[in-house]
């Protein structure tokens, strides 16, 4: 299963990008987080773990797969027979504004069950997230 958006947001893809890497503020501007702790305090980045509560989900703790400092990241967690993997792009427009990409996949053997009771909820906060992002990236701008 795999659900994707793509918001175009008005406003610089740096400030966009700064909101966005900023994971552990995230339940300030999106529904679908309870809570986000960095396990490290190291800089965020490939590698780093991070534990994830979202309403009507287990809990997760997600690594960051796949960094590129301004531009996006890759992370996932896995569960019995299913791997989850999120994925964030921040591009930038011809008029110096940024277009967002989102991304959630689940890939395994009981990826296609688990995609029958949550294919609904993924879509709601997946886009629960990009227009959050969007609302907060340009208020003020």
């Amino acid at each position: 299963m795999r659900y994707e958006i793509t918001v175009d947001i008005d406003a610089a893809p740096e400030k966009v990008w700064a909101v966005l890497a900023d994971v552990e503020r995230w339940p300030e501007w999106t529904p679908s987080m309870r809570t986000v702790k960095r396990l490290q305090d190291t800089p965020f980045g490939a590698g780093s773990t991070v534990r994830v509560r979202q309403p009507r989900l287990p809990q997760a703790v997600y690594t960051v797969t796949g960094y590129e400092p301004g531009r996006a990241f890759t992370w996932a967690t896995k569960f019995p027979g299913v791997t989850v993997t999120a994925t964030h792009d921040v591009l930038s427009r011809e008029d110096g504004h940024a277009t967002v990409r989102l991304a959630a996949d689940q890939t395994g053997l009981l990826a296609p069950l688990l995609g029958l009771f949550t294919a609904g909820l993924t879509r709601r906060y997946v886009t629960q997230e990009a227009h959050g992002l969007k609302r907060v990236c340009e208020a003020g701008s």
